[in-house]
């Protein structure tokens, strides 16, 4: 009999475990995918101006890769936000929401800039990202990004 009563506590555990990582995209309407993509519309525009988005948008312990395979963190891209910028036509192509859970949700996208590169002003940049978002309490932070250079289309 107790060999039963665990078998059965083990299966409950495990369904529950495997329920809790059902995943979904985000809805058209749903309000916290549409903050969340306002938000990484706003980063993107941010490469051209500052604009004040990332203390809000990025979490204290943030780590992010960038196109180059260099690492950066939120203290890097507060001091990238404040700094010169001289790119221009900044925007975001696209961005998807897949919540995973209550707290997790990792966002699928794309975006675009002219004049990135300094040494290229006259050139337009691609790159698509993923960045991993948290919500801490009560709070939904991007807490990890990976950024790639793309063809543009």
């Amino acid at each position: 009999m107790h060999h039963r009563t665990l078998h059965l506590m083990c299966v409950v555990v495990l369904m529950t475990a495997a329920n809790a990582q059902q995943s979904h995209w985000a809805i058209p309407d749903d309000k916290t995918a549409k903050f969340m993509i306002d938000m990484e519309r706003k980063w993107a525009e941010g490469v051209c101006m500052n604009n004040g988005v990332v203390s809000e948008l990025l979490a204290d312990d943030f780590q992010g890769t960038g196109t180059g395979s260099e690492r950066y963190n939120n203290a890097d891209e507060l001091r990238d936000e404040k700094g010169a910028h001289w790119a221009r036509g900044c925007g975001l192509d696209d961005a998807k929401v897949r919540f995973f859970g209550e707290d997790v949700a990792i966002i699928y996208g794309s975006e675009h800039a002219i004049g990135k590169d300094k040494r290229h002003p006259d050139t337009k940049q691609c790159q698509a990202w993923t960045d991993t978002w948290l919500k801490r309490d009560g709070k939904w932070q991007i807490a990890a990004a990976q950024d790639n250079k793309v063809d543009c289309k």
